[in-house]
C-alpha cells in the first residue's frame, strides 16, 4: 500500500508487455522480472500477470479520458478564436456602457 504523500511509480505499457513473454514462455521468476526490467518489487510483476490473465492483451492499455474524443490542432485552434471573440465582445458591451454614460453626461452640461 502506497503510504500517504507518496506517489505511486508507473511503468510505460511496453514494460508490462515485456514481462509478459518472460514469465509465461521463458519461465522467469517474478523477482528476475523485476530486477531485470528495473521495476520496484515482484509483487508488481506478479500483479501484471494476474491482470494479463483475467484480460488479455487489453489489460494494459492505457483506459484514461475518452477514447472516442479525438482533438486535433484545428479544433483546439477554433476553440481559442472563439474564447478570444468572446472575449473581445464582452470588452466591447463594457466600453458601450462606458461611452454612453459619458456621452449623456457630456451633453447635460
Amino acid at each position: 500500500m502506497a503510504v500517504k504523500g507518496h506517489k505511486c511509480k508507473h511503468y510505460p505499457e511496453s514494460i508490462k508487455v515485456e514481462a509478459v513473454p518472460l514469465h509465461v514462455e521463458e519461465g522467469w521468476s517474478y523477482r528476475k522480472i523485476a530486477e531485470h526490467l528495473g521495476v520496484q518489487d515482484k509483487y508488481r510483476v506478479r500483479t501484471w500477470m494476474r491482470k494479463y490473465r483475467e484480460n488479455g492483451d487489453a489489460s494494459f492499455k492505457d483506459g484514461r479520458g475518452n477514447p472516442h474524443r479525438v482533438e486535433t490542432e484545428q479544433d483546439r485552434e477554433i476553440r481559442r478564436l472563439q474564447l478570444e471573440v468572446d472575449v473581445l465582445k464582452k470588452w466591447l458591451q463594457i466600453l458601450n456602457r462606458e461611452g454612453c454614460k459619458t456621452s449623456t453626461s457630456s451633453l447635460t452640461s
